[in-house]
C-alpha cells in the first residue's frame, strides 16, 4: 500500500503531505480540486524556494502542512509552521519563502 501514489479520485481519506513530494531546488504543485467557485492546490517548496510578491483577485487560505515558511502579506512578514493557517486577502500583495522545506494547501475562493 505504501508504494501506491496518493490519490484524490475516490472518497477515501488521503494524507495531505503525501499528495506532493519535495524536489530539490523546485516548487512542486498538484491541483486537488478545481471548480468555478474555487480551487484546492497542494504545494511542496524545497528549502530556499518561494513565490515572489504578487496579488490575486480572490481571497486565499494557506494551510501549512509541513515545514516552515516566511509569508509576507501587505508588507507584514510572519513565520508560519505546520498546523497553522493564514488568510491572504484579495488584491493585497503577498509572497512566500521556504525557510525550510515546506508544504502547504492553498484554498482559493472565487466568489
Amino acid at each position: 500500500m505504501a508504494d501506491k501514489p496518493a490519490s484524490t479520485t475516490s472518497a477515501a481519506p488521503v494524507p495531505v503531505a503525501e499528495l506532493v513530494q519535495y524536489q530539490e531546488g523546485s516548487v512542486v504543485s498538484r491541483e486537488v480540486l478545481k471548480r468555478p467557485t474555487g480551487t484546492v492546490t497542494v504545494f511542496a517548496f524545497a528549502a530556499g524556494q518561494g513565490l515572489s510578491e504578487h496579488t490575486a483577485p480572490f481571497d486565499a487560505l494557506v494551510h501549512v502542512v509541513d515545514g516552515e515558511a516566511q509569508v509576507t502579506i501587505g508588507g507584514s512578514s510572519m513565520t508560519v509552521t505546520a498546523g497553522q493557517v493564514v488568510v491572504m486577502p484579495a488584491n493585497v500583495p503577498h509572497a512566500l519563502h521556504a525557510e525550510k522545506s515546506f508544504k502547504m494547501m492553498l484554498i482559493m475562493i472565487r466568489s
